[in-house]
């Protein structure tokens, strides 16, 4: 009996632990020229090194929501590292998929993490032929 209720109790808290993790950097993307997010634009995170060099540490596809929310997990301490970040988005592609012209092949968006800060958002607004971005929240 007792080991029985350690696997309910244990089972129970799965889905409080995954949903309790949080996440250093997030991005959204709002089209618009449609008024709609952006979904399925592949996104790329960069790290710039010691070296200068741009590695490349992350690449995921925005949901049906525009956004990708998960980017760099906090829990990891070596993801709590401050330092200069780039944000590459695909944008022709996305344009491409809805039969639309568009003048930016992809976006780079570089910025600062701080060790001080725990989240930092990055939402860019797109169209065909500009883009505005800014730091969120």
């Amino acid at each position: 009996m007792f080991f029985i209720r350690k696997i309910l109790i244990i089972l129970i808290s799965v889905p409080v632990l995954l949903s309790a993790t949080e996440y250093q950097l997030s991005t959204h993307i709002l089209d618009i020229t449609s008024g709609e997010p952006a979904s399925k634009v592949r996104v790329e995170l960069y790290y710039l090194d010691k070296n200068q060099h741009w590695k490349k540490i992350s690449e995921k596809f925005t949901k049906l929501n525009g956004r990708i929310e998960d980017l760099i997990p906090y829990e990891k301490p070596e993801n709590r590292a401050s330092g200069i970040y780039k944000l590459k988005f695909y944008t022709k592609d996305y344009y491409r998929l809805h039969n639309i012209n568009s003048f930016y092949p992809f976006i780079e968006v570089s910025f600062e993490i701080s060790k001080e800060q725990k989240h930092y958002h990055v939402p860019i607004t797109l169209s065909p032929f500009g883009y505005s971005t800014y730091r969120g929240n």
